[in-house]
């Protein structure tokens, strides 16, 4: 059986799954905070006085659905760029470009992982019982507190290596041999 990096159009495909499931993922995070930030207070954990209990639901129920895609494609995400990297003609020690966007996307792993574990008490909740509003919100606020805001440094990370994989800094020159 070949190995992966004897499959020149295995790393492409695996570039594509990775290319699209970011998009996906990165659209989906961003979603997602546009709508939990309906529930809060500006800069605070406290929820508005002026939703009504009906309107709060809705926003737990697109919360919950959101998590749903963002999850799913973190997975395809994480494994086609796992793949991606073993099959890759690209080596890291002539890109430091793809060695820096490998290091940031994967030391945020963990922080990833344990916040997909909130998401999916709240999707239990969402699809598998009929949870009231506190519940919800006690799921929410635990969410959005989770880890002192190691998230959002993960996003601005995540941000970061689109810059790196766009422009490409730290790129050795082929030496003659």
């Amino acid at each position: 059986m070949p190995s992966l990096q004897h499959r020149p159009s295995l790393w492409r495909f695996w570039l594509f799954l990775l290319v699209l499931s970011a998009i996906v993922w990165l659209g989906g995070v961003n979603v997602r905070a546009i709508i939990g930030n309906d529930l809060l207070k500006a800069g605070t954990l406290e929820f508005e006085e002026f939703l009504a209990p009906e309107a709060e639901r809705e926003i737990f129920r697109l919360v919950s659905m959101t998590s749903l895609l963002v999850m799913a494609s973190y997975i395809v995400l994480l494994a086609s760029s796992i793949l991606f990297l073993a099959s890759s003609p690209y080596r890291m020690k002539q890109h430091g470009w793809l060695m820096m966007s490998a290091i940031l996307f994967y030391v945020f792993v963990p922080v990833e992982a344990f916040t997909m574990y909130l998401d999916g008490k709240m999707i239990y909740q969402e699809f598998f019982t009929t949870a009231d509003n506190e519940v919800f919100r006690g799921l929410f606020v635990q969410r959005m507190g989770a880890l002192k805001g190691a998230p959002v440094v993960a996003l601005l990370c995540y941000y970061t290596i689109v810059g790196l994989v766009v422009f490409q800094p730290f790129r050795r020159k082929q030496e003659a041999a």
